[in-house]
């Protein structure tokens, strides 16, 4: 077999005209360059000792207190900033709660006064109000008074546990409060990013070897992923000390998920095409710089839709979501370009051996057609309409019950487990107003202060006011509700103080506390869904214009993508419901889904489509679609199941949210590449036929000429494969 020239070359691509033609013109010759190969290798391995430094600081600058998830401007920010002025540091509270069934023994009070000098022991700067007990007489509470600093609340929280850990028989003894919540949190995050970074790299090692069965091959592109994660961390790093990004536990946690998922998908594409280039050319570096000019576009194309996708959280109120945004974009950057210069250098270096012991030798012939791909290519060209049709009417039920998804998860519930911070509320509950480990803070204008306390009164979610300080002419009050701290209930009396209060004239008054932040957190959702959802999908219809030249083909894989993610949200919220038993999704999971799935998930008909477009150019739009399925069929879906298993390792952690995240994303990911993409996407494409190109130069040819005659006349093995894999020249 002669190898054969490559009508792709450089100049071709760039006279394409493609914005991305002339960097991967400049890419594709490095597999060329032995020098420029070592060197592109010597240089990651520089960057990533020098950087690494950097990355392990990254930790130092996580701030998972309550005020960094806070919109700016909200109410529940501004008081505690105000508070400051009460006293001269942040301060949270830790309420350690007793609790006996048949009531409280004289034992059980000498151990709450012996807990109390043995906290002041451990702790003899946090102030300790005089014991509370309940009027049933079956508990008491201690409430401690700590520094509002995540490693204070840690360690005080830790230190009150060690106190108070041995109770006699029959006492249950839990520590709770904001404090209580705010170190089991701690806990979850506490090494977040070495758990699921180990995780992440098993899950896609595992699936590595099952994809390649070589020896060899799946470690490269593991190595690969797992130096761009470092990477990413020290850019993190960066964009958090001298841009002020806001980092926290969640984002960061997410970091390596997007890039040895994202990473990993476009190391399988590449690699794909440099497989099959290898059978068409004698050198693997001539065979790896087509396979980079081929495959790179589309890479590039993927890399840029979520970068730009994550980058539309910035525009996002809540500071959470804000920051998933530029850390998960670094990600994506440090990702796609390893992908596109480090591997290609490494595994041209090693050439055809890597692939023991499945070598593509140069000159043999492939065997795509008669595999699974082939055949569902096959018969999704046999009756397009009726496939179409029939995935969208599935699609459409699984997503008919997204509008009674219960999205108000309360604090109590976003464990997957119960931790003390949960008993300890559920038991003052028992006994004591269901608020009062966590009282409201209401600050007014002192003017009126007497106005406010009479309205604070009257209101009935209100178990009782206390004035607590006077200043800088404003006065505080402790607020406790009848409602369960990080309920709807509590949710609502929150915004009927304000509501009352706001009509008091003079009163400036601002209502703040846990519940009010929590409150406030669950609105800026709300809010973020309408203003982030509509640019992610401008951004990604304005990629895949640009990529297809085209407004059909983006308005149809855009609509799908949103039925593929209703889909999938619509089976969440009954696999949670009723599989998993939460009893309700967490506010933040929706739009974040929305994110990852739209940006990640149209990358896989980004890699159909970019494919069915270049066999279009030269066979026609039937042919171009039989022939991108059936080639792109198992990369993308090795991608597919990559990317959902990396999401699934959210799951090891024992988060109500982070749980929910990763099961919605992984399905959604692998009903759209099953199915979307696999069905969906190709039947729609050969119902439009031509016209799915319009108003691009492809939509203007004859149909007959190009195979889209109305017989649908059997299509032979050489037809359905690219023409080089038929064992002809293009």
């Amino acid at each position: 077999m002669t190898e054969r020239h490559d009508p792709s070359g450089p100049d071709a691509a760039a006279a394409s005209g493609s914005p991305s033609a002339g960097f991967i013109a400049r890419l594709a010759a490095i597999p060329g360059d032995r020098r420029l190969r070592w060197l592109v290798i010597a240089l990651w391995l520089v960057a990533v000792v020098a950087t690494t430094p950097f990355a392990s600081r990254l930790t130092g600058l996580l701030d998972n207190s309550a005020a960094s998830f806070l919109p700016a401007g909200a109410d529940s920010l501004t008081v505690n900033e105000l508070q400051t002025r009460f006293q001269t540091e942040s301060t949270i509270t830790a309420v350690v709660v007793y609790q006996r069934d048949e009531g409280l023994t004289d034992a059980d009070l000498a151990k709450i006064e012996q807990d109390r000098q043995g906290i002041t022991g451990q702790l003899p700067q946090a102030p300790i109000a005089p014991t509370v007990p309940s009027g049933d007489g079956r508990a008491a509470l201690l409430i401690v008074t700590l520094p509002d600093d995540e490693a204070a609340i840690n360690d005080g929280v830790a230190a009150i546990r060690d106190v108070t850990g041995s109770a006699a028989a029959g006492l249950d003894v839990k520590v709770t409060g904001p404090a209580g919540f705010g170190a089991d949190l701690g806990e979850v995050f506490n090494g977040i990013n070495g758990r699921l970074l180990i995780s992440t790299a098993i899950v896609v090692a595992l699936i590595l070897l099952i994809t390649y069965r070589s020896p060899i091959l799946w470690l490269i592109p593991l190595v690969v992923v797992a130096l761009a994660d470092r990477l990413a961390l020290a850019g993190v790093y960066g964009l958090a000390d001298t841009l002020s990004v806001p980092v926290n536990g969640q984002s960061v946690g997410i970091l390596p998920i997007l890039v040895f998922g994202a990473g990993t998908d476009y190391a399988l594409l590449l690699i794909a095409r440099y497989r099959e280039e290898l059978r068409l050319h004698e050198r693997p570096s001539v065979a790896m710089a087509v396979a980079l000019r081929r495959a790179g576009p589309a890479i590039l194309a993927s890399a840029g839709t979520v970068v730009i996708g994550l980058l539309c959280l910035l525009a996002a109120d809540l500071n959470s979501n804000r920051s998933i945004g530029p850390v998960g974009a670094a990600g994506i950057v440090f990702a796609v370009i390893a992908m596109l210069t480090l591997l290609p250098a490494i595994l041209t270096l090693l050439g055809r051996r890597v692939f023991w012991p499945f070598v593509p030798h140069y000159g043999s012939q492939a065997t795509a057609s008669t595999g699974i791909w082939g055949r569902v290519a096959s018969w999704v060209d046999r009756g397009p309409r009726r496939v179409w049709v029939g995935t969208a009417l599935v699609l459409a039920i699984m997503a008919a019950t997204v509008a009674g998804i219960n999205t108000n998860l309360n604090q109590n519930d976003q464990f997957t487990g119960r931790p003390d911070s949960v008993l300890g509320q559920e038991l003052i509950a028992e006994s004591f107003p269901a608020g009062a480990s966590s009282p409201t803070t209401v600050i007014a204008n002192a003017a009126a202060g007497q106005a406010v306390q009479a309205e604070l009164a009257s209101l009935p979610g209100v178990a009782a006011v206390a004035p607590n300080g006077e200043t800088d002419g404003l006065v505080r009050f402790a607020v406790t509700l009848t409602s369960l701290p990080g309920t709807e209930a509590a949710y609502s009396s929150v915004q009927e103080i304000r509501d009352r209060l706001a009509t008091l004239p003079g009163a400036g008054a601002l209502v703040g506390g846990s519940d009010a932040e929590n409150y406030d957190v669950q609105q800026a959702n709300n809010r973020d869904r309408l203003v982030v959802i509509p640019l992610v999908l401008l951004a990604v219809f304005i990629i895949l214009g640009i990529l297809l030249r085209s407004i059909v083909a983006p308005v149809l894989l855009v609509a799908t993508v949103v039925l593929s993610y209703l889909a999938a949200l619509g089976v969440a919220g009954l696999f949670f419901e009723y599989v998993l038993d939460f009893p309700a999704m967490d506010p933040g999971v929706p739009l974040l889904g929305f994110v990852f799935l739209v940006a990640l998930g149209v990358d896989y008909n980004i890699f159909l489509m970019s494919r069915v477009f270049e066999e279009s150019g030269r066979v026609g739009t039937r042919l171009g679609v039989m022939r991108g399925l059936t080639v792109t069929g198992g990369v993308i879906t090795s991608a597919g199941v990559v990317l959902a298993a990396t999401f699934a390792v959210l799951g090891v952690l024992p988060l109500v949210a982070l749980a929910q995240l990763g099961f919605l994303v992984g399905f959604g990911v692998l009903l759209d590449t099953l199915v979307v993409r696999s069905l969906l996407v190709p039947a729609l494409t050969l119902e439009l036929g031509d016209r799915v190109w319009w108003p691009g130069p492809l939509s203007r040819r004859g149909s007959r000429r190009h195979g889209q005659d109305h017989e649908r006349d059997p299509l032979t093995i050489g037809e359905v494969l690219p023409t080089e894999h038929a064992g002809h020249p293009s």
